[in-house]
């Protein structure tokens, strides 16, 4: 893909027209309920009004997933079929590649150059990653005797309500469609109301690869649009990406209703944990900082805590100080930003609140930008790091999703891992050291799905990620998502014997 870099994106987000609809059996369709709003991270401007959904949308989305499920217009095509039309998709998010990074940096307050070299390509390779993998999922065929065949059949599991977060809306909904899609299923997917522009974007371009109508539906909508999906008796498993809280009331949707299965990838808190033995400190900090305010800090797996080893801790915080005082809020749709703006005035504020709980309970800021923002209207918190917090304080147990550091020390491994593991979370962890026999026991003591040993300070975009299965520990979720086993969660198992 190839980046232009003389686009004046602010003048192409001033001549933007935006479509916000539910998208149905490969249509468009007309707006229902009442209006929702969506007002611009970066200067806080109306940016978009749609229909907030209904019970009804859902309802019809449902019918025409089952429809397209059960005359098997694409869950009994060939795999082979499957795969070509989900890496045509990929192509095509690539080739859309500057409109789809213009939706996601507006809609989420990112950076123009993060869309444009993270988001939008990750995706694609999401896609074009399951594509890979659908026919990687085997079934099993046990010992047998020359009159009993007995196997293990893997088959799609049917219709599947994907509900998103807001921080990756383009690469969430990827997350989604691809491994739904390549494991034949048919998708009603529910975008956030607070980041609402790629998705349906995203179903027409579907069509165009390939997919049929009625496989890939999206209707849009407020929380009761997302209760009424994961209530529905049609749906047979709900796949989710957001808050550990609304991930337990579909826990109680499910029980409520007919029992559909769930995917559920909720909260973190994750700890980032250095030791003394680090010798390249500088380096170090720049990976702490990149994890920790990539996205605005708006990121289920930032490393929001980080645990210093005491005899290192007055050498390594400060360089972490002078590499966060670059990240300074910016104009997102500036190609020179580093550090954008958070997704909405509501989630503003709670992050605000948050760093006043912070004062309040006796942690220190070590560090906050005094740096006006580039909008006055916009949403927009620089990032602060507190030092001398407690596992008591709020900031260090709640998930703020926005950038707000909680900086601990420890003495020895034990109790490194005794703070990691002091919190209702269990998503990710990273931890620095040269000690490959340290690496291993903290990776066995961490109670986290995803741990990374030595991490870099860029996000990657290559396959690594999408062929990786993560799954949540604790309360930060259930199932797994990622590479040939997080694909086989959307399929259903029977055993078949067969007596000659």
């Amino acid at each position: 893909m190839t980046i232009s870099s003389n686009i004046d994106w602010i003048a192409r987000a001033d001549n933007l027209t935006t479509r916000v609809r539910n998208y149905l059996d490969g249509r468009w369709q007309a707006e229902s309920g009442g209006q929702l709003k969506k007002y611009s991270p970066r200067d806080g401007r109306l940016l978009a009004q749609f229909g907030r959904g209904t019970p009804a949308d859902v309802d019809a989305a449902v019918v025409s997933a089952r429809r397209a499920f059960e005359d098997g217009r694409w869950s009994r095509r060939s795999v082979q079929y499957r795969k070509d039309v989900l890496y045509r998709l990929g192509g095509l998010i690539e080739r859309n590649l500057e409109e789809l990074a213009l939706l996601e940096s507006l809609d989420v307050g990112k950076t123009i150059t993060d869309a444009l070299t993270i988001d939008v390509p990750t995706a694609a390779t999401v896609l074009k990653t399951s594509a890979e993998c659908a026919d990687k999922v085997f079934g099993d065929v046990y010992g047998t005797d020359d009159s009993t065949l007995t196997y293990q059949l893997r088959r799609p599991v049917g219709v599947v309500g994907g509900i998103i977060g807001w921080n990756f809306p383009l690469l969430l909904a990827a997350q989604k469609v691809g491994p739904v899609l390549a494991a034949g299923n048919c998708l009603v997917l529910k975008p956030s109301e607070i980041t609402s522009l790629s998705a349906g974007r995203l179903a027409e371009l579907a069509v165009e690869a390939g997919v049929p109508p009625g496989v890939f539906n999206v209707v849009h909508g407020d929380g009761a649009v997302g209760a009424a999906l994961a209530q529905h008796r049609d749906v047979d498993l709900i796949t989710f990406t957001g808050s550990t809280q609304t991930g337990k009331r579909l826990l109680i949707a499910s029980g409520e209703s007919n029992m559909k299965r769930l995917i559920l990838e909720c909260g973190g808190k994750a700890p980032n944990i250095v030791f003394d033995d680090c010798p390249d400190l500088d380096g170090v900090a720049a990976a702490i900082v990149a994890r920790a305010f990539w996205n605005q800090g708006q990121v289920c797996t930032a490393s929001s805590r980080l645990l210093i080893q005491h005899s290192v801790k007055e050498r390594l915080l400060p360089l972490v100080i002078e590499k966060s005082s670059t990240l300074n809020p910016q104009d997102p749709l500036t190609t020179a930003a580093t550090f954008g703006a958070v997704a909405s005035r509501e989630h503003q504020e709670k992050i605000l609140a948050y760093v006043r709980s912070g004062q309040a309970e006796g942690a220190r800021i070590a560090h906050q930008s005094c740096v006006q923002s580039p909008h006055a209207n916009g949403f927009y918190v620089p990032p602060v790091i507190f030092d001398n917090v407690s596992m008591a304080n709020k900031i260090a147990r709640e998930e703020i999703f926005g950038p707000v550091l909680a900086v601990m020390g420890f003495r020895d491994e034990e109790e490194a891992i005794r703070i990691a593991n002091d919190t209702i979370y269990g998503l990710s962890a990273i931890v620095w050291t040269q000690s490959l026999r340290r690496a291993h026991r903290m990776s066995q003591g961490i109670k986290a799905g995803w741990i990374v040993v030595n991490a870099t300070d860029k996000p990657t975009s290559d396959a690594g990620g999408a062929l990786m299965t993560i799954g949540g520990h604790k309360e930060s979720g259930l199932g797994a998502e990622g590479g040939i086993a997080g694909l086989a969660e959307y399929t259903i198992s029977t055993a078949v014997q067969i007596f000659v």
